[in-house]
């Protein structure tokens, strides 16, 4: 598995330039039967997105899908676009993030009526869990003047079928309503992606921007105005998600790297329990009656974290500047840097995490410096004080 690598595919332009637009770098990525990707960075984290296009249909998203995994081997395949809300509960510009896929359009016709037969594939635990919790620490969405209202993101079921739903009386509106009353968004991918997902053992999440109501008001000058905010939404929560995948990916191989290591090295142990008048002590040496335990010396912890973060700045330009630091390692430790930057600013709990992942990422592209690597130790240290 690729454990910095999310999949993001969409079905229709607009959504992909939604995607591409927060990526860094995009780079053509032709896979051997001709589809094409794009493979960038989300900007200042080390998350890589693997972009491509479905276009409109279950079938022709399960093929991309499944190739795409083939490809990648990615932590998740993420698919974003626009969909219809079916009943009031998801306003327009709202985030619809699928707790369960229906493939609604399954069936047996008797004479007695059409008898529903769906197929249903529910989200994974994992990605569902951060999902919800993104959608409570909240600044995930983009901001700027005149987009009116914050939006929401709502979990619920997700109906997938094979044709574009506009109407509230025709007689498939009514077949949905009387079988699939709890889906929140009708749409026609999403059953495909997720069958993708199930066949390759692939996290699938399906993130939707509400752009009409599939009602009967959907028309093209509408869509003009509500499709690209809609899915500029469903970008921005998808990059989000994407991004901080790839941060719990991180985090876990850290966690195993550091257990690893500790488990190669002795433990320090003092036995306090008095036996008479022996007390035991194991320690890195003796010398007379004076015991000296092997210890890391105490790191002075910064008081202002983005201060020390923006003179650590100064000095990654000046080591570049002598040559010390090569072009790339450069962008890219700036890149980590200013991630680390965000995140302390945030003060938040989530954001803490976010800022000691970056900073032990700094650490490692600039590893070969020991200055570099002096001065990111407390502020690695102090931001993991902060977590």
């Amino acid at each position: 598995m690729s454990k910095d690598l999310v999949v993001i595919l969409t079905a229709l332009n607009l959504e992909y330039e939604a995607v591409r637009r927060k990526l860094a770098g995009p780079r053509a990525h032709l896979h051997e039967r001709g589809t094409r990707f794009e493979v960038g960075t989300v900007q200042g984290t080390s998350c890589r997105v693997a972009l491509g296009l479905t276009n409109k249909g279950n079938h022709s998203a399960a093929v991309i899908a499944e190739r795409a995994i083939q490809e990648f081997s990615p932590v998740a395949v993420l698919f974003v676009g626009v969909a219809g809300a079916l009943w009031d509960t998801a306003r327009l510009g709202d985030v619809v993030m699928a707790s369960h896929v229906y493939a609604y359009h399954g069936g047996t016709s008797e004479d007695d009526g059409l008898k529903s037969r769906p197929r249903v594939w529910e989200t994974a635990h994992g990605i569902s869990q951060l999902g919800a919790h993104l959608a409570r620490v909240g600044g995930w969405a983009d901001e700027s003047p005149g987009r009116g209202r914050a939006p929401q993101v709502r979990f619920g079921a997700i109906a997938a079928g094979e044709v574009v739903q506009n109407s509230r009386i025709s007689a498939e509106a009514r077949w949905i309503r009387q079988h699939y009353n709890d889906a929140l968004a009708i749409e026609m991918e999403a059953a495909g992606v997720a069958q993708a997902g199930h066949l390759n053992g692939a996290p699938v999440a399906i993130i939707r921007g509400i752009s009409d109501r599939a009602d009967g008001t959907k028309s093209s000058t509408k869509d003009r105005d509500r499709q690209p905010r809609a899915a500029a939404n469903a970008a921005a929560f998808a990059v989000r998600l994407a991004v901080e995948l790839v941060g719990e990916q991180e985090q876990i191989a850290m966690s195993r790297a550091d257990r690893a290591h500790t488990g190669d090295r002795p433990r320090e142990h003092v036995d306090n329990t008095a036996h008479g008048s022996t007390v035991g002590i194991m320690a890195g040496s003796v010398q007379s009656s004076s015991a000296h335990v092997n210890a890391a010396p105490a790191v002075s912890r910064p008081a202002d974290l983005v201060t020390e973060l923006d003179g650590l700045r100064d000095r990654l330009k000046r080591h570049h500047a002598e040559g010390t630091l090569d072009d790339d390692t450069h962008r890219e430790a700036l890149a980590e840097l200013g991630f680390a930057r965000r995140a302390a600013k945030e003060d938040t709990p989530a954001s803490r995490k976010r800022a000691t992942m970056a900073l032990k990422r700094l650490r490692g592209l600039v590893a070969d410096s020991p200055e570099l690597l002096a001065a990111l130790a407390p502020l690695v240290a102090a931001a993991g004080d902060l977590s």
